[in-house]
C-alpha cells in the first residue's frame, strides 16, 4: 500500500516537473516576443539615451542569445533568484512575498468559505429533490453563476461597507485578525460563483450515488437514513466534488485580479496586471511561473486524495 502510494506521488511528481519545464519555455517565449523594449520603458522616453539604453540590456542581459536567456532564467530560478524588477530595482522574490500573503489569504479564505456553504447546501438539496429547499438552491445558484465578479464586488460594497458599514470598503488591514476583517467582503465575491458551482456538483453527484443499487439495498435493509447519506452517498459523491474543489482552489489562488483591485488589495493578481502594463519581465515570468506552480500542486493534492478515497484506483496502480 506504502510503495503503490509513494509510487504514484513519485509518477504525478515526474510528470509535474516535466510540465512546469514546458511552461516555463513557453513563458519566457512569449514574454520575449512580446512587443516594446523594457529598457526604454524602464527609462522613459526623456532619458532613453543609446548610452543609457545599453547600459540597461547589458545590466539585465537582454542582449545575449534567446537559448542562452533561458538556460540561464531557468537556472537561477531553479535557486529561487528571478532577479531584479525593472520597474522597482527590488529583487523579484521580495516583491512575490510581499505580496503573497495577501492572496494566499483572500484565496484559501474564499475556498473554505465554498466548501462551508456550498457542499452542505447541494447535499441539502440532493436529499430533498424537488423541495422548495432544492428550488431555492438551485436558482440561488444560477444566480451565483451568472453574475460577474466584479459586480458583485461593487454590490457587496455598497451594501455592506457603504450602507450597513459593516466591513472596510478597501485595503488589506493591518495583523491577522483586522486583514480577515479586511478580507471577508472580497472572499466572499470570489466565492458567489465557486459556491454556486461546488453545490450544483455535490447536488448533482449525490443524485447520481442515490440512485445506485448498493443504496436502494441499503434503504430496502431500513438502514438509517443519516447512515445512507453519511456513508454511502458522502463518501462516493465525493469525488467529483474533490475535483471540482481543487479547480476552484486553484482559481481562488490564482484568478483574483478583479477581486484585487475592486477591493484595492496588493495581491499577486495586482502586481501581475502593475508589471505587464510597464513591461517588468523579470517580474512576469517570475509570477507566471509561480502561478503554474500553485495550480499544478492543486492538482497533484487532489490526485492523491484521489488516489487514497478510491480503491479502485490503488488496485490498478494509479493508472
Amino acid at each position: 500500500m506504502t510503495t503503490t502510494i509513494l509510487w504514484f506521488v513519485l509518477r504525478r511528481l515526474g510528470a509535474m516537473l516535466l510540465i512546469l519545464l514546458i511552461v516555463s519555455f513557453l513563458i519566457f517565449s512569449l514574454l520575449a516576443l512580446a512587443p516594446g523594449d523594457p529598457a526604454t520603458i524602464l527609462l522613459g522616453p526623456a532619458r532613453a539615451t543609446p548610452e543609457a539604453v545599453a547600459r540597461i540590456r547589458a545590466e539585465f542581459h537582454l542582449d545575449d542569445p534567446f537559448l542562452k536567456q533561458y538556460i540561464t532564467w531557468l537556472g537561477n530560478a531553479v535557486h529561487g533568484d528571478f532577479g531584479r524588477s525593472i520597474r522597482s530595482g527590488q529583487q523579484v522574490t521580495a516583491v512575490i512575498q510581499e505580496r503573497l500573503p495577501v492572496t494566499l489569504l483572500l484565496g484559501v479564505y474564499a475556498f473554505l468559505l465554498t466548501l462551508i456553504i456550498g457542499i452542505p447546501a447541494g447535499l441539502a438539496s440532493g436529499m430533498r429533490r424537488g423541495s422548495r429547499l432544492d428550488r431555492t438552491v438551485t436558482f440561488t445558484s444560477l444566480i451565483g453563476l451568472s453574475a460577474p465578479t466584479f459586480a458583485v464586488g461593487v454590490l457587496l460594497i455598497y451594501v455592506f461597507a457603504i450602507w450597513l458599514g459593516w466591513f472596510p470598503p478597501f485595503g488589506p488591514g493591518d495583523g491577522l485578525v483586522d486583514q480577515i476583517y479586511h478580507t471577508t467582503l472580497p472572499a466572499i465575491t470570489l466565492a458567489v460563483g465557486s459556491i454556486a458551482i461546488v453545490s450544483r456538483q455535490t447536488r448533482a453527484a449525490s443524485m447520481d450515488v442515490a440512485t445506485r443499487d448498493y443504496v436502494t439495498f441499503a434503504r430496502a435493509r431500513a438502514t438509517n437514513p443519516r447512515t445512507i447519506w453519511r456513508s454511502y452517498v458522502l463518501r462516493n459523491a465525493s469525488l467529483p466534488v474533490i475535483t471540482v474543489a481543487g479547480l476552484v482552489l486553484a482559481f481562488a489562488l490564482t484568478g483574483a485580479v478583479l477581486v484585487e483591485y475592486a477591493f484595492a488589495l496588493p495581491g499577486i493578481g495586482a502586481l501581475l496586471v502593475e508589471s505587464v502594463l510597464s513591461l517588468d519581465l523579470p517580474v512576469v515570468q517570475a509570477v507566471a511561473l509561480l502561478t503554474a506552480v500553485l495550480v499544478l500542486s492543486v492538482n497533484l493534492v487532489v490526485d492523491v486524495t484521489y488516489f487514497l478515497l478510491d480503491p479502485r484506483l490503488r488496485r490498478s496502480g494509479g493508472s
